[in-house]
C-alpha cells in the first residue's frame, strides 16, 4: 500500500533524475513540513494521508496567498512561480468542488439548520457544522464561509 507521503517521495526522486528543478523544490519544501508536522509534539508520529493533505492543503494556500502578495508587489516573475508550484501541489489533493457544487450543499445544510430551528445570520455555526464535514478537503473554508452567508442573508 502506498501512502501519499510515499508517493510524494518517490515523485521527489523522479524529478530530481529529470533535474526538474521547479517541482523538486516545491516536493522538498512540502516533505519538509510533513516532516515538521510529524515532529511536532511531545512525541514524533506518522502522520496519516488524510492528515498529509490537510498540509499539503496549507502549503497550497500559502502559495496562493504569497503569488497574491508577490503579484500586487510587483513582483510578476515570483508571483508566476508561486503559481506554479500552486498548481504543482493541487495535483496531490482532491478535486476542488465547483460554484454550483458547493451552493448545492450549502442550500442542503441551510434547509437541515432552519428545520432545526435555526434561523437567519445566527446560524452560521450550525450551518457550517453541517457542511464542513461534507466538503472537507475539496473547498477552502473562506469559500465556504461566503457561500453560507450569501445564502443566509438572501
Amino acid at each position: 500500500m502506498t501512502t501519499l507521503k510515499s508517493k510524494l517521495q518517490e515523485d521527489l526522486n523522479v524529478a530530481i533524475k529529470e533535474r526538474d528543478e521547479l517541482r523538486s523544490s516545491t516536493l522538498r519544501l512540502t516533505l519538509a513540513a510533513i516532516t515538521k508536522e510529524e515532529v511536532a509534539g511531545k512525541e514524533k508520529r506518522e502522520l496519516s494521508d488524510d492528515e498529509v493533505q490537510k498540509v499539503i492543503a496549507k502549503e497550497a494556500k500559502k502559495r496562493r496567498e504569497a503569488a497574491e502578495a508577490f503579484a500586487q508587489g510587483g513582483r510578476a516573475e515570483q508571483a508566476e512561480r508561486e503559481r506554479a508550484e500552486g498548481v504543482i501541489l493541487d495535483a496531490y489533493l482532491p478535486q476542488q468542488l465547483s460554484d454550483d457544487e458547493l451552493k448545492q450543499i450549502v442550500a442542503q445544510a441551510v434547509d437541515e439548520a432552519k428545520a432545526a430551528g435555526a434561523e437567519g445570520p445566527r446560524a452560521m455555526g450550525a450551518v457550517m457544522k453541517i457542511v464542513n464535514p461534507k466538503v472537507a478537503g475539496r473547498a477552502e473554508g473562506g469559500r465556504v464561509a461566503a457561500v453560507v452567508k450569501q445564502l443566509l442573508a438572501g
